[in-house]
């Protein structure tokens, strides 16, 4: 009785026929915004690197497209004074902050997560109520209290106020409420400890999203001007985004300026890129339990 009742239903499906699909003409208007979009966000790069190629004193875009292009404005750029030193300090400024806040972000984003412990809505709420407060508005009471701790032109004193991410904890606890209790219960039966279920289970299965976060992280403090502008005030601590403006207040041509930012975009280009897979799963990933 099954198989004669299946079989004039797979007879009907076949002639009915193969569904039909979407033809790929009807998408143009999609293509069409895209490419749109891609153009008006990759124009002032391109526009960028045009310049940083072009001949000093020569007009270029948007007056003209340069007759011819040259490496001099790069080599000038990289054999500057202080611009390898402004590129390694930023390179610790970010990459030191970029592990510390995903170690710290993780624990926390854990412990909001799956812990259990008295008041912890309330400290989780009243930590992320801190993103409410503009960074300008602390700015002077941290370089006061930065600079009585001998922590002014350190980078100690760089790196230490902006650890404390309370964005990055939020990423995290909401990606590790995904997780299923199960993994975590089965650990604890088996006598694992703390340490080792956050080695052994978060870590592993909190890539996409640590991956993702990284990148933030990094373009956040490479990019970052104001913190950096205060605290620091010597070559020794200073980052490629304030050295860029000591260079821009020189007389300077704009070929030389544009090159020195070309540069300076290699870096976060070069780990989004390397970390693309990651970000490619984290996207993938959400709403999955």
């Amino acid at each position: 009785m099954t198989l004669t009742a299946a079989r004039p239903a797979a007879r009907e499906r076949r002639a009915a026929g193969p569904r039909r699909r979407r033809r790929p003409g009807r998408r143009w208007p999609l293509y069409a915004l895209l490419a749109v979009l891609s153009a008006l966000t990759l124009g002032p790069f391109a526009a960028m690197v045009v310049v940083a190629l072009s001949p000093r004193g020569e007009p270029t875009v948007p007056a003209r497209w340069p007759d011819s292009l040259t490496l001099d404005n790069l080599a000038q750029v990289l054999s500057a004074s202080g611009f390898a030193e402004w590129t390694l300090n930023s390179l610790v400024y970010s990459g030191v902050s970029v592990v510390v806040i995903l170690l710290t972000a993780s624990m926390a984003g854990y412990a909001f997560a799956k812990k259990r412990f008295p008041g912890r809505d309330t400290m989780l709420w009243t930590f992320l109520a801190t993103m409410m407060v503009p960074f300008q508005a602390t700015l002077i009471p941290l370089y006061v209290l930065v600079s009585d701790l001998d922590g002014a032109d350190t980078f100690w004193g760089l790196i230490v106020p902006t650890l404390a991410n309370s964005q990055a904890v939020f990423l995290m606890r909401q990606f590790i409420l995904g997780l299923p209790d199960e993994l975590f219960d089965a650990a604890k039966v088996d006598g694992a400890s703390e340490l080792r279920v956050y080695w052994t289970i978060v870590v592993p299965l909190t890539k996409p999203i640590l991956a993702t976060l990284g990148v933030f992280v990094f373009l956040w403090h490479w990019n970052d001007f104001l913190w950096p502008l205060v605290i620091s005030q010597s070559d020794a601590t200073r980052t490629l985004t304030v050295g860029l403006t000591v260079l821009k207040t020189e007389e300077l041509q704009w070929s030389t300026l544009m090159s020195s930012a070309a540069v300076s975009a290699v870096p976060c280009l070069v780990v989004f890129f390397v970390l693309q897979r990651y970000l490619v799963n984290s996207i993938a990933m959400t709403g999955l339990k």
